[in-house]
């Protein structure tokens, strides 16, 4: 890479990346000679082969300096002594382990479901460093947040409208309370992660006729309402269209506070979806970049007077995660190779159906493990799914994979092989951290093991089988 090339920041914007200060070192570069040596340990140690043909595999030393970086970037923005919760985002990567870790690193919660908070309790986050942000959230769900003190955003009137009756039942509660808001700033490269569209479902839209002053009012009327909520989107959203949706929603907090001629408002909840770069294995935009812009755009928000709350989660997990698969047959088609491997729909069921928004890179790696040499290919790279668009790869240029070899797809550790799609019933890979074991090799932890023909079995009605044709009446 040479200093100053311009790489995408996964929106298509361009970002100015300089490699001079770090050279071979750069932290790419090291995340990369890690990936690589775990491949092989994978390969070495029996993790996947004949039998178990495709693994998950999380850097866990990537992901420590990732929430480590993350944590400096605001630090260095915000004031001292300004009371930050970074909230991953659980829909990323729900896998307890996976949220252990990061809440040891710094890094609270945002949760969207009953299964994702029953996940983060699981991991031992605290109730003061969780986030509850659903927008079909039921009273039973509500209720249980306000009794654990869990931070609750209302997405909409009808569901404030919950809120008032709860807390007259539960006025002691813990919980921070706040609202979510739609600035209507508009959408980036991926219309289904745009939220901030003039008729996205999140969120009260701001620039509807009357709902600025409703909003306002809503926080005059009731005391208990400290928090405010917006989310521009995740993955396509330029960081300049980002900020400018924080900063629609630092001027409302500002106005309600000058309203209510007190510091009503005292945080300022701004999401995440910090994209991330698919193209190369350099990491931008970063959590400083970012930092830095909402700092020059917003000034205000980071003076002091407002808590933070950040919801980032693919940013966290992407770069750090490599799904690992063993080449089955290598064929020919209409004169173009094809890799018939383990790895398709089931795993990256975004990259099949939506190649265009959502392509991953592909590395090859020998029988063995190894980084394979030779000329690069055009060639495809299939998934195990019946039917044809069941593609990882489409002409993508690589060395040459041949049977026995592994196909590595990059940059998967969020929202990949942790959202498993059961076409064909085929079975969730199992999913390994890794790191250095201090004596020049790699070990291995569980994260989750592989799911057992058993387990689909049973998951399908094995249990009942006779219910339809002797459990109802004729």
């Amino acid at each position: 890479m040479h200093a100053d090339r311009e790489i995408t920041d996964g929106t298509g914007e361009p970002v100015a990346y300089d490699d001079r200060a770090d050279g071979a070192s750069r932290p790419g570069a090291e995340r990369a000679a890690r990936r690589d040596e775990a491949v092989r340990a994978a390969v070495e140690q029996g993790l996947l082969g004949p039998g178990v043909p495709l693994v998950g595999l999380l850097d866990v030393t990537g992901i420590r300096e990732s929430a480590a970086e993350l944590r400096t970037a605001f630090e260095a923005v915000a004031a001292p002594g300004t009371p930050v919760l970074h909230a991953f985002a659980v829909k990323a990567a729900p896998l307890v382990p996976v949220l252990r870790l990061l809440h040891e690193e710094g890094v609270g919660a945002e949760v969207a479901s009953p299964g994702e908070l029953a996940l983060v309790r699981a991991a031992g986050v605290p109730p003061e460093r969780t986030v509850l942000d659903s927008p079909a959230k039921t009273p039973d769900e509500l209720r249980e947040a306000l009794a654990l003190g869990i931070a609750v955003n209302a997405d909409n009137p009808q569901e404030l409208d919950r809120l008032d009756a709860l807390v007259k039942e539960a006025p002691g509660t813990a919980s921070p309370l706040g609202l979510r808001v739609n600035p209507q700033v508009g959408g980036g490269a991926i219309e289904a992660l745009s939220t901030a569209t003039a008729t996205s479902k999140f969120g009260v839209a701001l620039r509807d006729e009357g709902a600025r002053e409703w909003v306002v009012r809503a926080y005059l009327d009731r005391p208990w309402l400290t928090r405010l909520h917006t989310h521009t989107g995740s993955q396509g959203i330029a960081l300049s269209l980002m900020a400018r949706g924080v900063a629609e929603a630092y001027e409302l907090a500002e106005e309600i506070n000058r309203r209510a001629g007190r510091q009503q408002v005292d945080t300022v909840d701004i999401g995440g979806g910090l994209p991330v770069n698919f193209a190369s294995d350099a990491t931008s935009p970063t959590y400083a970049q970012y930092a830095r812009l909402l700092g020059d755009t917003v000034p205000g928000l980071f003076d002091g007077r407002y808590g933070l709350v950040t919801e980032f989660g693919r940013s966290l997990l992407a770069k750090h995660g490599t799904l690992l698969t063993r080449v089955e047959y290598a064929k020919r088609a209409g004169g173009r190779p094809v890799a018939v491997t383990h790895a398709g729909v089931q795993v990256a069921t975004r990259t099949v159906y939506a190649p265009e928004s959502w392509p991953l890179r592909i590395a090859a790696y020998d029988a063995e493990g190894r980084p394979k040499e030779g000329p690069d290919v055009v060639q495809d790279v299939a998934g195990p799914a019946c039917f044809a668009g069941d593609l990882l790869a489409q002409g993508q240029a690589l060395p040459l994979l041949e049977q026995g070899d592994h196909a590595a797809a990059l940059d998967t550790g969020a929202y990949y092989f942790a959202h498993h799609y059961a076409y064909n019933s085929l079975p969730r890979p199992g999913v390994y951290g890794f790191a250095p074991d201090g004596a020049g090799g790699v070990s291995f932890a569980v994260v989750r093991r592989a799911q057992t023909v058993e387990e689909i079995v049973t998951e399908s009605g094995g249990d009942h089988p006779d219910a339809l044709t002797s459990g109802l009446a004729r």
